[in-house]
């Protein structure tokens, strides 16, 4: 079993690790997007524009945002993996989601991507070492270690998903 190294955790990313900590990372990516899948099921397409209150996110939106948060972890566990030790910078997530196009798509739409990008997470955690898992980079002037990343991002999917749940549906 794979689990954090939560002594490396930085931690404005605890809480997102929290969720998942005991978990193996592999299990975890695939069973998190499983979860996040049966979740957005329950989602009528015609509240994907519904925002809890007013300035914040539509569902849509919400999820759009986990898509390119993962994609960004993703992209930093890649070059760290191959030992690249350019530090890379953050990202502004309320510039990103108005620039996301998630209302020209459908939930269900949103849902399918989701899934995609899951498994092409799950590929890319697939091919590395154990040697890989353990390097590190600096992103946000932050150091993170592959393997972190590895459970920052279903941790980060479950952060959402909970959030969906109680502000969004209930």
């Amino acid at each position: 079993m794979t689990h954090p190294d939560l002594a490396g955790v930085p931690p404005f990313y605890m809480t997102y690790v929290e969720y998942v900590k005991d978990d193996d990372m592999m299990d975890i990516l695939h069973r998190s997007n499983v979860q996040a899948q049966e979740l957005i099921k329950t989602i009528p397409e015609e509240r994907g524009t519904f925002r809890y209150a007013e300035g914040k996110w539509t569902i849509k939106e919400v999820l759009c945002h986990m898509m390119d948060a993962e994609r960004i972890f993703a992209y930093r566990a890649l070059r760290f993996s191959r030992n690249d030790k350019t530090p890379l910078p953050g990202f502004d997530e309320n510039s990103y989601t108005p620039e996301s196009n998630a209302h020209s798509r459908t939930v269900s739409q949103i849902a399918v991507e989701m899934t995609r990008l899951r498994q092409s997470t799950l590929d890319l955690y697939n091919s590395f070492s154990a040697e890989m898992l353990l390097r590190e980079g600096i992103a946000t002037k932050t150091t993170l270690s592959v393997l972190n990343l590895g459970f920052i991002i279903p941790g980060h999917e479950s952060h959402h998903c909970r959030i969906l749940r109680e502000r969004y549906l209930q």
